[in-house]
Parts: C-alpha cells; structure tokens; sequence
C-alpha cells in the first residue's frame, strides 16, 4: 500500500510539473511538453527511476525483516525515532492505555472528561508572551521609546532627505521642478553647442527668431524662467504644435544646460530680431519689488 501511494504521488507530480512548463516554457499557443517534447521525457524517465528506487528499497527493507530475529524486530519495534520524542514531550500527552488515570467523575451523555494539562508548547509560549507584555510596557510606555507610527515617519523624513540629496548629485534625474538655472562656464559651453546643434533652424545662431520666436526679448508664448524652459524644451508646444519635444532625443542634464543657454541669451542683440511673441515675463516676486 506504501508502494501504490508512491506511485500515486508521483504521477501527480509528473503531471503538475508537465502541466506547470506550459507557463514557464512557452512558445507561441502550444503547450512546452508539446513544443519541447523532450522535457515531457525526462520527467517520466526520472519518474520511472524513481518508481525503481523505491521498490528496490521495499524489496531489501522485506528482505531484512525477514533476516531478523524476534528479538532484533522487537527491539527496532520498541526505539522511537527521535522526532517522535520530541513531538510526544512537546504535546505532553499520555498513552491511550493511561487514559483511566485522568478520568474525571464527570460524566455528560456517557462521555467522559480527561484532566489532562495544557501542552508544554502552549504553556511555555503563554510564559513568552507575558515576558514580552512586560517588556513592551517598559521599553514604550514608561521609557517612551518612539512608536512604530512615529519611527514610520521618522524613517520617511529620512528617505526624503536621502532622496533629496542623490538628487542633487544625479544630474539626469532633474525635472522642471528641481531645475536650477546654470551658470558655469563648462555647462554654458555645453548648452551652446546643444543649441547650435539642434535649435539654430528655428532660432537662429544668435537667438533672434526665424520660424521659432525670437529668445532675446523678455516675451514668451509658453512662459519665461528656468523652470517653463526646460519644460517646453522637454516637452514641446501646446498640442504638439510649433515646439517639438526634446526628452527623447536630449538628457535631463542637456535640456538644463540648454535652457540655461537659451536664458543667457536674453538682453542681447541679435542682427535680424524678429518681433516680440507672447506674454511679457517677470520673474516671480519681481512685481512685488517694482
């Protein structure tokens, strides 16, 4: 009976793992099994050894009992494995044959009540928790040590400051919010070449205009600033109209550099400027000041 619910359990496992390679070996709409039919083959060669195996091992156990003596089967009989032992002290309970000494005088509908104590697993872990009650009121309650909602947000304030500085430091991870206007001589060399490379079609070399606006004047159709700068540059006009977007093709680094460039540029004099689009572009705060 061993034998046959082997077998059984390996055939269950042969047709869960065959089933399972469907999803994990796939290609296109037939089954892996069938596609590759030779994983399907070697589990069922490993199942056959395995079969093999086992009857081999019933074979010899057989062979052994046989071999033995009434004295060597009772002595194997009589040894408990260790795993036996330990369940057996870790649930504390009796053998069916000491059930009369833990009969109790009650009697309801002719069943009868055992005074058997509480398992020793049980017990010992009901011991753990009240030690860890009593260190818990201690640490939280009269040492005041922090609160898990209070070290979440402890932790939170920390990762946004971690975050905030690789910011500082991840150049491409910049965006029209964290963009800062650049001024260095490097980046505007940078900036410069970008724009030469890529702008001076629609604006011209010295930024006066020609299908694009003029980048000279202090008018602006999509806003002014370091800030709506960048986000035209990397995102592009209104509805995909005029201004084409820029983040496929340039890094966040390289739309700040540029857009720096481009605010340079602002107050000079081009040779052919071309007259003032949009809206009139004050930095915020500077109308309070005038």
């Amino acid at each position: 009976m061993r034998s046959f619910s082997s077998y059984l359990r390996i055939i269950a496992i042969l047709v869960l793992v065959s089933g399972a390679t469907e999803y994990f070996i796939d290609s296109g709409d037939k089954p892996a099994f069938i596609t590759y039919p030779e994983v399907l083959l070697f589990l069922i060669v490993f199942a056959i050894l395995l079969v093999a195996v086992e009857s081999v091992l019933a074979a010899l156990n057989r062979l052994t009992d046989i071999m033995m003596t009434e004295e060597q089967r009772e002595a194997r009989a009589a040894k408990v494995p260790w795993y036996r032992s330990l369940a057996k002290k870790l649930s504390g309970t009796r053998p069916m044959e000491q059930e009369g000494e833990l009969l109790l005088d009650h009697n309801y509908d002719g069943i009868h009540e055992l005074d058997n104590t509480l398992p020793p697993w049980w017990l010992y872990g009901f011991y753990l928790t009240i030690v860890f009650s009593v260190i818990y009121m201690v640490r939280y309650e009269i040492m005041g040590a922090a609160s898990q909602d209070e070290e979440y947000r402890q932790e939170v304030a920390e990762a946004e400051t971690a975050i905030a500085r690789y910011r500082e430091t991840a150049k491409d991870l910049v965006d029209a919010s964290t963009v800062t206007l650049l001024t260095e001589a490097a980046d505007m060399e940078a900036g410069k070449s970008i724009f030469q490379t890529n702008c001076v079609a629609c604006h011209m070399a010295d930024g006066g205009g020609g299908i694009g606006p003029n980048l000279t004047d202090d008018h602006w159709i999509l806003g002014g600033g370091i800030s709506n700068v960048f986000h035209t540059i990397s995102e592009g006009g209104r509805s995909g109209k005029g201004m084409i977007a820029w983040k496929q093709s340039l890094r966040p680094r390289e739309i700040q550099q540029v857009a720096s460039y481009v605010l340079s540029m602002q107050g000079t004099t081009p040779a052919d400027p071309k007259e003032p689009e949009g809206d009139l572009w004050k930095e915020p705060g500077q109308e309070l000041q005038e």
